[in-house]
């Protein structure tokens, strides 16, 4: 059985721990301690008692899934496994110094993947231990859910780790779409434009919350809004994949909603923080505006 590590215990990485823990694969989930990881693990629980409560996993299976994820405030325990996933926030500055960490315990054939959603794979990979066996793994949210997994290979990375990492996004039920190394790859380059757009539709009061996602939900046969679906992913997280989105191209077309600013500034970052583009208070999201 191959072993997964995972860095990064939010909700990204939860979901991608749960999803390769029920896939078959040993899990290793770590994060800055032993405590924030065991919340990780925590929240997979939760996840699969869900699913036995909707009869789509078996109590069995639920257990035998959450038996398969071993949790550690270090990487150490990670050396023995054959893929570590990072999947720490968005920012550069901090998959980097998790690369250095992760440099003292791969081994020769371990590949070292990115779970980024737009920050550039070949730019990462020369903060790497070897080039050549990183990769772009691109998941989204939520991960047990979702059928699409985005593989990015950079310009040193080899043929080897490109396939593999093919097999493995493939061996967790997914569908692979592969992308070159470019801004934004190809999801993010076509949705953080359309999310930003929105937001500077509402903030030059062409419409209402409620009226722009009604508008894309049945104008566009999207099944949520770009702003519902921006507290969904949250909007910090939104914010800085438009941020370089422009600073990688140049181009003035991704320059981020005044309003999108004002919001992340403000501490409304979407369903995380209670309050986004829409209150969520209550039971049922509302707009704020």
């Amino acid at each position: 059985m191959q072993t997964i590590g995972v860095i990064g215990a939010g909700q990204m990485g939860s979901g991608i721990a749960q999803a390769v823990a029920q896939s078959g694969f040993s899990v290793v989930l770590s994060d800055i301690d032993e405590r924030t990881a065991g919340r990780g693990r925590d929240g997979v629980a939760k996840a699969l008692d869900r699913l036995v409560a909707k009869d789509k996993v078996t109590p069995d299976d639920a257990a035998a899934a959450l038996a398969r994820i071993a949790i550690s405030g270090t990487v150490a325990a990670m050396s023995g496994a054959d893929v570590i996933i990072e999947a720490a926030t968005e920012r550069e500055d901090v998959k980097r110094r998790i690369f250095e960490s992760v440099a003292a315990v791969m081994g020769p054939d371990t590949i070292l993947a990115t779970n980024t959603s737009s920050i550039p794979i070949t730019r990462m990979a020369s903060g790497t231990p070897d080039p050549a066996r990183f990769i772009g793994l691109h998941f989204f949210n939520p991960v047990p859910v979702m059928g699409l997994i985005e593989v990015i290979p950079g310009l040193a990375t080899s043929a080897e780790t490109l396939a593999r990492t093919r097999a493995f996004a493939e061996a967790l039920g997914k569908q692979v779409v592969q992308s070159q190394d470019e801004p934004g790859f190809v999801v993010n380059r076509v949705l953080l434009p359309m999310i930003n757009e929105a937001v500077f539709v509402l903030g030059q009061g062409t419409a209402s919350v409620a009226d722009i996602d009604k508008g894309c939900r049945l104008g566009l046969n999207h099944p949520m809004g770009p702003l519902e679906l921006a507290d969904f992913i949250g909007l910090d997280t939104c914010l800085e994949i438009v941020r370089v989105l422009q600073a990688s191209t140049g181009d003035s077309k991704y320059r981020p909603a005044p309003l999108l600013v004002k919001y992340v500034e403000a501490g409304w970052l979407g369903r995380k923080s209670g309050r986004g583009f829409y209150d969520y208070a209550g039971e049922a999201p509302v707009p704020t505006r």
